[in-house]
């Protein structure tokens, strides 16, 4: 099994054993607001069975499942570029585990993978989101107007963010 170590993470590919543990994390209520699902466990088993998803399971240092993380890509040569999702427990929020985790994944994504551009979009009023990814050195690009429906029924705007290879080794400390 293949794992990518962060300083405070680990990720490893998600398995069936994984969706329990995954179905409880997304339906905690400041998870479900923007992960929503009617039936999770079925979703999560559905993105296991994707062949164009890869969902990976966020384990702290002592091995215990803090979230999952995703990513997607485009390989056709002309447009190639790879897209993540993260998804973390509350109870965790705020240690930095968001930020090692988008960090540790963007690593792989790009040096082994070979991706030079990646995006991901949280909700344009998820602040400590949008702190975590510009942590990591997403930068916003523009707003996806009326982009997802929240649990109100309403449309809600949605913030598009990149990172470009090229840009973050230019940061210091990379």
């Amino acid at each position: 099994m293949t794992y990518f170590t962060g300083s405070s993470v680990r990720l490893r590919p998600a398995g069936p054993d994984d969706v329990e543990a995954l179905a409880r994390i997304r339906a905690r209520p400041e998870v479900w607001r923007h992960w929503r699902g009617e039936d999770i466990d079925a979703e999560i088993a559905d993105d296991l069975a994707s062949e164009e998803l890869h969902l990976l399971v966020i384990e702290d240092q002592a091995g215990k499942t803090i979230g999952g993380i995703q990513w997607q890509e485009e390989t056709d040569p002309d447009y190639r570029h790879a897209s993540i999702d993260i998804f973390l427990d509350p109870t965790v929020h705020g240690r930095g585990y968001g930020t090692d985790a988008v960090q540790t994944l963007v690593q792989h994504l790009i040096r082994d993978r070979g991706h030079h551009r990646l995006t991901i979009d949280p909700a344009a009023d998820n602040e400590p989101a949008i702190r975590c990814y510009t942590n990591v050195g997403f930068r916003p690009v523009g707003t996806l107007r009326e982009y997802e429906r929240g649990p109100d029924g309403t449309w809600h705007d949605g913030l598009l963010m990149e990172l470009v290879a090229s840009d973050l080794w230019r940061r210091p400390g990379c």
